[in-house]
């Protein structure tokens, strides 16, 4: 091994005087979290939920609390998006007679527990509570949640989708990619090289790079994971067909078929699905999707079990048409769903059961 300022200086990547990420080799991430404050309090400081139906006056007053992280990963011009938030909000409702007289003037509060990227095509949830819960009050609260749910809900999906454009990045981003490429010199045919012979050239490769395209399934990708447990393949099926397990690995609901064709729904219904072929122990073969994804469209997953030896367990994921992009347009279906599948799903196994870390 190298002792520490030796080594081959072609493999050494160095800071440039002028600060330049070359060809992108580094990620570069931007905390948004203050971005996140911002545009959320923006979004939502002042939402008028009613005016005045039913004789109720309901208007969300400010923005108390957004807690947690969020940035924005760029990288060879990909925006990959990344926030787990919390929020609070505070809200003043008002009950009127028939005559507009007042009747009850109450304040409350709107809990939001979980806004993430790994769900940015659910709406998440939504706690409301009043301080005054005698009748006027539940009213007032009632009609919160009737009308301000969707509205809430409406905002937050204003802010997914400016961090799935870049967020506190997207004017950077756009102005680079209007910018001309600086230093591009043309150069001159060698070897009587003439401009015909160059174009036939060209539109080879282009013939080429086409034909390769063709055989792949554009805007979708696969996924293909190898995870090791110590424990039998009998066990690994057995968790992964059991919704009762699934809950308490997850901590949220699920519903599992257990039979060919049967219907299933994990991760509280984000993750839909039916199962194509089971082998008790040895394959589970599903077609499955986000419930933010296109409609209609369906990856599919393939989990075999082999147990090279007793108490040792080799799980192979192979998932087959994965979008690259859900309906909001994010860009980051791919990778939330390979980490979904190691970090909520096979770590969490491990953990769980003990079949090793």
């Amino acid at each position: 091994m190298a002792k520490f300022g030796e080594g081959d200086e072609r493999w050494i990547v160095e800071d440039r005087p002028d600060g330049t990420n070359v060809h992108n080799w580094h990620w570069a991430e931007t905390n948004c979290i203050d971005y996140s404050r911002d545009l959320l309090t923006k979004l939502l400081t002042g939402l008028p939920i009613l005016s005045g139906e039913g004789n109720l006056y309901i208007t969300l007053t400010k923005v108390d609390r957004v807690d947690g992280e969020a940035y924005v990963n760029v990288r060879k011009g990909k925006i990959i998006p990344g926030y787990e938030l919390s929020v609070t909000l505070s809200w003043q409702g008002e009950a009127k007679d028939d005559n507009g007289e007042s009747l009850l003037k109450v304040d409350g509060s709107v809990e939001i527990p979980y806004i993430s990227d790994e769900n940015a095509g659910e709406d998440p949830e939504l706690r409301v509570s009043v301080k005054d819960e005698g009748p006027i009050g539940r009213r007032l609260k009632d009609g919160f949640v009737a009308k301000g749910k969707a509205l809430i809900c409406e905002k937050i999906r204003v802010y997914v989708e400016s961090m799935a454009k870049g967020g506190p990045c997207r004017e950077e981003l756009e102005a680079k990619k209007a910018a001309p490429k600086g230093g591009a010199v043309t150069a001159a045919p060698k070897g009587g090289t003439t401009a015909a012979a160059s174009r036939k050239e060209a539109e080879s490769a282009v013939v080429k790079k086409e034909s390769k395209k063709s055989e792949e399934r554009k805007g979708f990708k696969t996924i293909k994971l190898t995870e090791r447990f110590n424990c039998r393949a009998i066990d690994m099926y057995e968790i992964l067909m059991d919704e009762n397990r699934w809950k308490g690995f997850t901590q949220s609901n699920a519903s599992i078929s257990r039979e060919v064709g049967g219907e299933f729904s994990i991760f509280e219904g984000s993750v839909m699905g039916t199962n194509v072929e089971l082998q008790h122990g040895k394959l589970i073969v599903q077609k499955w999707r986000f419930g933010s994804w296109p409609d209609g469209v369906y990856s599919t997953v393939k989990l075999t079990f082999d147990e090279p030896e007793p108490g040792v367990t080799i799980v192979k994921l192979v998932q087959t048409d994965v979008p690259e992009e859900d309906r909001y347009g994010n860009e980051t279906v791919v990778e939330n769903t390979e980490r979904g599948w190691r970090d909520l799903i096979f770590h969490k196994i491990r953990a769980m059961f003990g079949f090793g870390l």
